[in-house]
């Protein structure tokens, strides 16, 4: 599994013209399903998202988690997380999840982010999306390999 994470005061999704998701202060999530991810990896990746501590505190110190701010999440799934551009010049996907499963993960993910109290919005799994946020900071956190 791989994650984006753009520290955010808005952003928001729109497929066909119509905007299907959206968040004021939080984090914007391009979320990454491998081949090889499973339930308990979504559940590691969670528990480091939700308390992964990059607002600032009173004192300016990056110090308070999503949970701590009441922050929102956008999550995104892009499978283009796992192009391996290292031979020739078009990216080769075959480490990305199945479709059918990184859709899957991807809602598990969505559904468990719910039952942990956030609020969430979310992207439409494969579709042709526009993504839009203001990325305060900037702040932006790759999670990868825990």
């Amino acid at each position: 599994m791989k994650l984006v994470v753009q520290r955010v005061t808005h952003a928001n999704v729109v497929v066909d013209g119509e905007t299907i998701g959206e968040i004021g202060k939080g984090f914007m999530v391009l979320v990454g399903v491998g081949k090889e991810d499973t339930e308990e990896t979504v559940e590691k990746y969670l528990k480091k998202l939700i308390n992964l501590r990059i607002f600032e505190d009173e004192n300016g110190k990056t110090n308070l988690s999503l949970r701590d701010v009441n922050g929102e999440l956008l999550l995104i799934s892009q499978f283009t997380l796992y192009a391996n551009c290292k031979k020739g010049n078009r990216p080769s996907f075959v480490d990305a999840g199945a479709p059918d499963e990184a859709n899957r993960l991807y809602e598990y993910m969505c559904q468990r982010a719910r039952e942990e109290g956030m609020k969430v919005e979310t992207g439409s799994f494969g579709a042709d999306m526009k993504v839009s946020l203001l990325n305060d900071g900037p702040f932006t956190v790759i999670l990868e390999n825990l």
